[in-house]
């Protein structure tokens, strides 16, 4: 049996702009290997970003960056990659994040990437696990994301579903016309109701702890876990309100 062991933790995007570049040429590796650059993501610009947080997963031992994810929330200003990624296919999409923003708070789950060097092994869960679990700190209620049909069974065990009232029954040509995505939602980031109860409960547990070591058994790999997930650092805020959010501008602008 072989053993690895990771460390996930989190951080606010603007706080290390030298882990943001690895997140970044990590990610543009995995897409250009996959034959992909025309995601929206897919870009540098979201690292000074005073309302994106991040969640990486390192090899301890040698300290390679093998994954991450972001979350994004809504602050009136910059628009969501979901909205610069559909809003042209469906117009309501933006009329909908701007609902949520000012009920209760929504972000988006963007971003996720795993290296080739840990497939199988159960990393996209784990990163997703974290963020989630950690979004309790930042203050708001939903979360959006866009995902594909070979990853739906994660997101649907974290606690996402289609959103079937946007696209056409909840499909959108994307990132490009050979792939089908969905834009999907959890509802309730705050309980997780929707998640699986297994997954459910350990999100809530590490919501608990927020950091702790686990080990996991995938296959012959015997992984061990050190998780972090308190943020240091938080924007307050977002503040929105019909003077400050301009709903031309996030649809005419692209993060």
């Amino acid at each position: 049996m072989t053993e690895d062991n990771y460390k996930i933790f989190v951080f606010r995007a603007i706080d290390e702009p030298e882990l943001c570049q690895q997140y970044i040429n990590g990610h543009v590796k995995v897409l250009t290997d996959y034959g992909i650059t025309n995601v929206s993501t897919n870009n540098s610009k979201w690292k000074n970003h005073p309302y994106i947080y991040c969640a990486i997963a390192k090899n301890t031992k040698t300290e390679e960056l093998v994954g991450g994810v972001r979350i994004q929330i809504s602050d009136g200003v910059h628009p969501l990659p979901v909205e610069a990624a559909v809003g042209y296919m469906d117009p309501n999409i933006y009329e909908k994040v701007k609902e949520y923003a000012f009920s209760d708070g929504i972000s988006e789950s963007c971003g996720l990437w795993t290296a080739k060097s840990v497939k199988g092994l159960g990393v996209a869960r784990y990163l997703m696990r974290a963020s989630v679990a950690s979004s309790d700190q930042l203050g708001f209620s939903k979360m959006l994301g866009i995902c594909g049909y070979h990853t739906m069974k994660l997101f649907n065990e974290i606690g996402f579903v289609v959103d079937k009232s946007l696209g056409k029954n909840g499909d959108f040509l994307y990132p490009t016309k050979e792939h089908i995505a969905n834009v999907i939602g959890i509802l309730d980031a705050v309980t997780l109701k929707y998640a699986s109860k297994n997954e459910q409960r350990i999100m809530l547990n590490l919501r608990q702890r927020l950091d702790y070591v686990t080990q996991e058994i995938i296959g012959n790999n015997k992984i061990t876990l050190e998780y972090d997930i308190k943020y240091k650092n938080i924007t307050p805020g977002p503040y929105l309100s019909e003077d400050n959010y301009s709903l031309n501008l996030i649809m005419s602008s692209t993060v």
